[in-house]
């Protein structure tokens, strides 16, 4: 092997420079020449790409973002988009592709796949945590400490004035930060999908309401995952200030999310990651597989199986935290 493609995309997650890296210093070590493309599956289509050498990443790990830049694609999935793809990659002599990202990105690898004759891998990058085959992905615990040092001002401010905070944080079909976030910063309450599809506003109102009977005049932090509900944060803050008859404000850490520098464990997680997945190319293993990590040791996984959405929020923490819920509730 002496030519590979690397891209980063999708939502960018902090980490994914710091898989970069691997990825070029693994693969310098075998004598392969590493192409970057810019942009996400666009630096294909674009021919926007360029050599990565060991001095374009020597010093990018503590870095959000990418240098590479992502995108979402919308050429790949449209006819002959996948076909044109492979056609590019082949002229450029590109023998495997590495792509960084979730699962709109492994998605875009398995279309390509019908048509590109070299091997394909994926590192799960995204704050979303919601891809099997890994325990987790690059990115999430960031996001995890961006979201908590949020939520740990906003519960300063939310006791000197006694009020309710609505606090949104991303995460799309799953809890994982929803629950994380929440538990970590010991939220009153989290909605997530894991607890149910729907919101009931009167059932949370009453819950605002029976809390401050407890305790008196008091914060009260919900944390809700994005998408639960439909009119979004605000619209749900106020009808809570209305049915619970307390003050509530909502707070849609959005974005935010998604950037700063990555802590020490996305850092690692990355960069073992990154080699790992260039060193089973070389070895031949790891064509349509995604470089994941299960249980601290390095694995792959099928592509194809980590948009299957069986990798569930801890069960116990689910369940403690409605166990806490209603003993409020009770009153006890």
């Amino acid at each position: 092997m002496k030519k590979i493609g690397v891209l980063t995309s999708g939502g960018d997650a902090p980490g994914m420079n710091a898989a970069l890296r691997a990825v070029v210093l693994t693969a310098c070590q075998y004598g392969i020449e590493v192409i970057g493309f810019r942009h996400g599956f666009n630096g294909i289509f674009q021919r926007d790409f360029q050599l990565l050498k060991k001095t374009d990443v020597r010093q990018i790990a503590h870095l959000g973002g990418t240098i590479l830049k992502s995108a979402r694609c919308k050429q790949l999935p449209e006819p002959g988009g996948a076909q044109q793809a492979a056609d590019i990659l082949h002229e450029l002599n590109i023998e495997a592709l590495l792509v960084i990202g979730g699962d709109g990105s492994f998605r875009g690898c398995v279309a390509l796949s019908q048509y590109y004759h070299g091997q394909i891998v994926g590192l799960p990058g995204t704050i979303d945590n919601d891809l099997d085959g890994t325990d987790l992905t690059i990115g999430f615990a960031t996001a995890l400490e961006t979201a908590l040092e949020a939520i740990d001002k906003i519960r300063d401010t939310a006791d000197a004035f006694e009020r309710t905070f609505l606090v949104e944080v991303m995460g799309r079909h799953t809890g994982y930060l929803a629950l994380s976030a929440g538990i970590a910063g010991s939220a009153e309450q989290i909605i997530c999908p894991e607890y149910g599809e729907t919101v009931d506003v009167a059932d949370i109102a009453a819950d605002i309401r029976s809390y401050q009977q407890q305790h008196g005049a008091c914060s009260y932090i919900i944390v809700l995952a994005e998408t639960m509900y439909p009119a979004g944060a605000a619209a749900l803050a106020q009808e809570l200030s209305v049915q619970s008859g307390t003050e509530c404000r909502a707070v849609v850490l959005g974005h935010l999310q998604r950037g700063g520098s990555p802590v020490g464990s996305d850092r690692i997680l990355a960069t073992k990651l990154g080699a790992y997945a260039v060193e089973q190319l070389v070895a031949g293993h790891a064509h349509m597989m995604m470089a994941g990590e299960q249980a601290g040791q390095a694995v792959l996984f099928p592509l194809r199986l980590t948009g299957a959405q069986h990798k569930k929020a801890d069960p116990f923490l689910l369940a403690w935290q409605d166990r806490i819920l209603q003993q409020h509730q009770a009153g006890s």
